[in-house]
């Protein structure tokens, strides 16, 4: 008997899975030969407060703590590492930029907004003729992706938690109070179950006979090309339209065309025409002007229908606990909701730490989806 089987290796099941091995005995189902197969390990993380829906920016004020004081056992090196965020409007976008600032005035976040020089004298490969003005939080932080991942790998294996890789689940069948899990080599009985699963959450769900919420999931396609020393020092750069970003990556740029085209769970593949669209629309922007491109991958962004997070036990299925919908945030709230989903899964009050940043419990309830 096994007291939580957490289903998928991602960011978030690692998080919960890590969050739940100090109070009993844990065991992670990958559906692949290799943890952070899909989205988490094809993610351009940045921490941001001002950034995502009501449900997840307290959950990444929360986060902040484990991203810069890490278990010293759990991390080589630091997992936060000064970048930027610099968004940026044309003239005839102004107004969302005013929009997002209010957003982030309201959250908590410290920006600044900037006049078209500001911008340019921040990052002077701007074209001055198509910008209306920029919002800077000097704040955010690259987040490195791997080191996060790993760090709650060794915290769960410090617990004693164990990792199942190639372990597709196949059936999922109440059990009395528990549940039975079924992959093609073993059967497990638990307590309970965390639904970590990422895309394919919708489906697991169905497995075990609940009802799915209506997850969908969203192409984002990003590639690196060739860069220059004098780039390191740019911020992230985001249209506030969300028709590109750029970033420096050592002596590249990391772009994307920031894209959201719905597709079924699946292993995406780049598209040519994504690609260069992108260069397009970065080339206009920028004085850069990318020719060649060295590398090219595409990841899923999956959204719950109201796009926040879904995070609690399913009010039709006692011991079902769903942890999916993270959008484009789930690596910056990493922290936060596996901390929160623990919480809930054994039975505590919510965290004070959590309390304290804001965490509302009820705004990422899947209860919400089932009135």
């Amino acid at each position: 008997m096994t007291d939580f089987v957490v289903i998928g290796g991602g960011i978030a099941g690692v998080s919960a899975a890590a969050n739940l091995a100090p109070h009993g005995s844990v065991a992670l189902l990958e559906s692949e030969r290799s943890l952070a197969f899909h989205t988490t390990g094809r993610s351009a993380a940045l921490f941001i407060v001002n950034y995502g829906g009501p449900g997840s920016r307290p959950l990444a004020h929360a986060s902040r703590g484990f991203l810069e004081n890490p278990p010293e056992y759990a991390a080589d090196s630091p997992l936060l590492t000064g970048r930027g965020a610099l968004w940026v409007a044309r003239p005839e976008d102004i107004g969302e930029l005013a929009r997002l600032a209010r957003e982030g005035a309201e959250s908590g976040a410290d920006s600044d907004e900037l006049s078209p020089e500001e911008v340019m004298r921040l990052v002077p490969i701007m074209r001055p003729e198509h910008l209306g003005g920029g919002l800077y939080e000097e704040t955010a932080r690259d987040i490195d992706v791997a080191g996060l991942h790993q760090a709650f790998v060794r915290v769960l294996r410090r617990h004693g938690g164990e990792i199942h890789l190639d372990a597709p689940v196949k059936a999922i069948e109440r059990k009395g109070s528990g549940w039975l899990i079924e992959t093609p080599n073993q059967s497990l009985h638990a307590d309970a179950i965390v639904n970590a699963a990422g895309a394919w959450g919708d489906e697991v769900a169905s497995l075990a006979g609940v009802v799915p919420i209506g997850l969908q999931p969203m192409r984002r396609t990003a590639f690196m090309v060739p860069g220059s020393s004098d780039f390191e020092s740019f911020p992230m750069v985001v249209s506030v339209g969300h028709d590109y970003y750029f970033r420096p990556d050592g002596v590249q740029l990391l772009c994307s065309l920031s894209e959201e085209e719905p597709c079924h769970p699946c292993d995406p593949k780049p598209r040519m025409e994504d690609v260069a669209l992108a260069i397009e629309r970065i080339n206009e922007a920028t004085t850069l002007d990318i020719r060649s491109v060295n590398s090219q991958w595409t990841g899923l962004r999956t959204f719950a229908p109201d796009r926040d997070l879904v995070i609690g036990e399913d009010p039709t299925a006692p011991g079902f606990f769903w942890l999916v919908g993270q959008g484009g945030t789930g690596i910056m709230t990493s922290p936060g909701y596996g901390k929160l989903v623990a919480s809930q899964v054994i039975g505590e009050d919510l965290p004070e730490d959590l309390r304290s940043a804001g965490v509302n419990p009820d705004i990422t309830s899947p209860a919400r989806f089932r009135s």
